[in-house]
């Protein structure tokens, strides 16, 4: 091969795709090779995420990097950590990762999704049960705090977690004891919380619906996972990870991406973030019969329709969420050289003067 590839062929599935700034993808008949290709074994694609050893993160956006130096900091800690992002982001993978940089990475770690679990079942995958404990309870039950005793846990969707369970919730994080249901021993044990959320776990408090003081208790050390739109430096490397691991799963050689193919793919916002390119890079070589990539573009969906890309209807408007965006991508953290203020080019003081004025807190909000 030359390192060159061909145009896409005629085919009635990309006639009516149109995005953004590109006004059609190039169809029609046969063409000359493109100049600029992504082959998947190019050294300059490598992961800064993999290469240090955080499996499955992939990128090497500044964004992404400030993120793993979070997870190397407070992975050797037992402290609590609250994972904050869109869905997709990859909430799980740093989840896993924090437990990999701890030093309970050769006990257990238990995943539980808190919206997935009936409200009324939840309490026993938590916290067990004992036989009899109600209709339906034919034995013992271990909870997954039992089994991630000595571990991680890592509970997503915290904020689904209904209000009466939340005392006991925080009983276990503070004191390390709880009783399984059914049953009036105590039973202590040593497990790491590790947190996740896609929403405003504060608006929840001021509406009442999560407590006070158990967000406190989570909040300890909050990570901000960025969305997919803010490290688009980041897709390329994305785009060949999955394409690799597809097409090696599907016994299929896909070696080349055409660069205007990967023009589209990063000028998209992506608003099911990783999650929503993994996917569509699967569906894509399912329907590659060669070895380069032929994505279905006309399934994408275009920019403008999105709900995350909307724009602010006035300067102010622009001006808060430019504030919140980066003072979440920061922690909070306003001054020193990877603060707010030094990524906004401010000084510390006017950032502060326009927060007070726009009414927005450290936490972004």
């Amino acid at each position: 091969m030359d390192g060159q590839t061909a145009a896409i062929p005629d085919d009635p599935r990309f006639a009516d795709f149109r995005y953004s700034d590109h006004d059609r993808f190039p169809l029609g008949q046969p063409q000359e090779p493109e100049a600029t290709s992504t082959l998947l074994d190019s050294p300059n694609l490598d992961s800064a995420g993999e290469r240090d050893g955080f499996q499955g993160i992939v990128g090497m956006s500044s964004a992404l990097l400030e993120v793993l130096d979070l997870i190397r900091i407070v992975g050797p800690t037992d402290s609590t950590v609250l994972i904050e992002g869109e869905t997709g982001t990859g909430k799980e993978l740093i989840a896993g990762a924090i437990h990999t940089h701890s030093r309970r990475s050769a006990r257990p770690f238990i995943k539980l999704n808190c919206a997935a679990i009936p409200l009324g079942l939840l309490e026993s995958e938590l916290f067990g049960h004992e036989k009899g404990a109600f209709t339906g309870a034919v034995g013992r039950k271990t909870g997954r705090f039992e089994a991630a005793n000595g571990g991680t846990l890592f509970l997503d969707e915290i904020g689904d977690i209904p209000l009466e369970l939340q005392p006991k919730l925080l009983r276990v994080l503070q004191e390390g004891e709880f009783e399984r249901l059914g049953s009036t021993q105590t039973l202590r044990v040593n497990v790491r919380v590790v947190a996740a959320t896609n929403g405003d776990l504060w608006k929840l408090v001021s509406e009442k619906r999560f407590r006070s003081d158990l967000y406190y208790r989570l909040d300890v050390f909050p990570i901000s996972v960025p969305p997919l739109r803010d490290r688009a430096e980041d897709i390329p490397l994305l785009v060949r990870h999955f394409v690799a691991r597809y097409a090696a799963r599907m016994q299929k050689h896909i070696d080349r991406i055409p660069g205007s193919v990967m023009d589209i793919l990063v000028s998209h916002c992506w608003p099911g973030n990783i999650r929503e390119l993994q996917n569509f890079i699967e569906r894509s070589v399912i329907l590659t019969p060669g070895n380069t990539l032929r994505p279905p573009l006309s399934m994408r969906r275009p920019a403008a329709q999105s709900e995350s890309s909307e724009q602010s209807t006035t300067l102010q408007d622009t001006e808060r969420d430019l504030i919140c965006r980066t003072l979440k991508q920061t922690n909070g953290i306003i001054d020193g050289p990877r603060g707010a203020a030094a990524r906004l080019g401010v000084k510390r003081t006017t950032l502060y003067s326009r927060m007070h004025k726009l009414g927005i807190s450290r936490k972004g909000g």
